[in-house]
C-alpha cells in the first residue's frame, strides 16, 4: 500500500500533514512508541487497555490487517487511528476504522480531521469503495464531528455479548 503523495508505507514512515509540524507515523507491532506514545491517547477511548492487552491484540490483529497510524505534532502523539482494509459483500473493499481518537487537549484543533483525511486518502489509493466506522451511541461529540465530516449514519450495529 502507498500512503499518499507517492511515498511507500513503511514502518515508522513520517510524512508532513500540514505546515504546523504535524506528521503521520505507521507503527508496527513491537514498536516502543505504541506503549509510550499511542496507548495513552488510545486509552482516552479504550480505558480498559493495558500495555499487555494492547500488545497482544495488535500481535493477533496485525496478520489480519490491523494497523495503527499516529499523528504527531513535533514529538508528541496527538491522535491515533486503528484501521484495516477488509473485503465485504456489501461494497467489496473498504477501509474500516476500529479506533479514531484525538488527545483531549488537541480536540477541535484539526488533528482528528487531518487523520480522517489521511485515512480517506489511503482508502482511495487502495481502491476502496468506502471508509466506515462504528461509534458508541452515547458519544455525541464524536457524532457531531462525523456529521461535520459528511459521514451520515447508514446502519445499525447489533451486538450479542458472549460472556
Amino acid at each position: 500500500m502507498r500512503i499518499g503523495r507517492g511515498m511507500p508505507a513503511t514502518s515508522g514512515t513520517l510524512r508532513a500533514a500540514s505546515v504546523c509540524a504535524m506528521s503521520f507515523v505507521d507503527l508496527d507491532p513491537g514498536d516502543p512508541r505504541l506503549d509510550s506514545d499511542v496507548l495513552p491517547v488510545l486509552r482516552e477511548l479504550r480505558p480498559h487497555l493495558t500495555t499487555e492487552s494492547f500488545a497482544a491484540i495488535y500481535a493477533e490483529g496485525h496478520p489480519q490487517g490491523l494497523r495503527f497510524t499516529a499523528l504527531y505534532e513535533q514529538d508528541r502523539c496527538v491522535a491515533v487511528a486503528g484501521w484495516r482494509l477488509v473485503a465485504t459483500t456489501l461494497v467489496g473493499r473498504k477501509l474500516y476504522v476500529d479506533d479514531l481518537v484525538t488527545a483531549s487537549p488537541m480536540r477541535s484543533r484539526g488533528a482528528g480531521r487531518a487523520l480522517l483525511s489521511e485515512l480517506t486518502g489511503r482508502a482511495r489509493e487502495a481502491g476502496c469503495a468506502m471508509l466506515d466506522l462504528d461509534s458508541n451511541v452515547e458519544r455525541h461529540d464524536a457524532h457531531r464531528f462525523y456529521f461535520r465530516e459528511r459521514m451520515p449514519i447508514r446502519a445499525y450495529h447489533f451486538v450479542r455479548p458472549l460472556s
